[in-house]
């Protein structure tokens, strides 16, 4: 009999077209899919809680699948599919769920960080932005705190998604400066398409002190996406957390 798995895993986004199957290059999705399906024999399909666009990292994503398997399989197939992966995609862990638990609908928020470098750093480069003027990040966290007020974020949406609504709820915005970087971490329900790299591009405008705090509010209130910033590269984004209810695990929480 089949038991749903929660499956842990992280990537390195620079190579792909991003999670989902798309027919214009490789997906992190069509990659795992595979690794599953030749060492299990059989066509696997893995259901991811979101996904994320090309050049875009996984500190921690999620996926669900169906597997028959012993208890004492699940650490072999683990291993044996880490092994078979390609260097930028590791599995940390597969953990029991209920029967119809969803990676993507049970999600109850989802944690994403931006990184920028201030200063050249060679061995960041292709894991952060570089930005090349000073910033007000005092500012640009005074802009940040004004998300919490709203919950229609067309302005920050990639046009023409498909979605059914850009009403979203964030729980937490702010940018910290760590160690040899700015971070901006922010937490919410859901994420539209683009969301994270706009509001980013717009907080920056922030910074440079070409939008006040005001007029950032009047970004999201027009629902306009061409009244925000610039989208910022991929290469700085990474999902690094996504949360569940407890009560989805069937062996205490992942």
């Amino acid at each position: 009999m089949k038991q749903r798995y929660f499956i842990y895993f992280s990537y390195n986004g620079a190579a792909y077209v991003g999670w989902q199957i798309q027919p214009n290059g490789i997906s992190v999705q069509e990659v795992m899919q595979k690794a599953f399906s030749t060492i299990l024999r059989t066509d696997i399909e893995l259901v991811a809680a979101g996904r994320t666009d090309a050049g875009v990292h996984a500190k921690m994503m999620i996926a669900h699948v169906d597997l028959e398997l012993q208890d004492m399989q699940v650490l072999e197939l683990v291993n044996k599919l880490n092994s078979f992966l390609p260097h930028d995609i590791a599995i940390s862990k597969m953990v029991k769920v209920q029967p119809d638990s969803h990676a993507r609908f049970d999600a109850v928020s989802r944690r994403y960080e931006y990184h920028l470098l201030c200063e050249k750093n060679v061995f960041l480069n292709d894991y952060a932005m570089r930005v090349y003027h000073p910033l007000d990040f005092e500012m640009m966290n005074k802009a940040a705190e004004t998300l919490y007020e709203y919950t229609d974020f067309t302005s920050f949406s990639k046009l023409h998604t498909d979605v059914k609504t850009n009403n979203c709820k964030v729980m937490h915005a702010q940018w910290t400066f760590e160690k040899d970087r700015w971070v901006f971490t922010i937490e919410a329900d859901r994420f539209l398409r683009n969301m994270v790299r706009a509001i980013v591009g717009t907080l920056l405008e922030v910074g440079k002190g070409k939008m006040s705090v005001a007029e950032f509010r009047e970004v999201i209130e027009s629902k306009n996406r061409c009244n925000a910033g610039v989208s910022v590269p991929g290469k700085g984004l990474y999902l690094v957390n996504v949360n569940y209810p407890d009560v989805i695990f069937m062996e205490g929480k992942g």
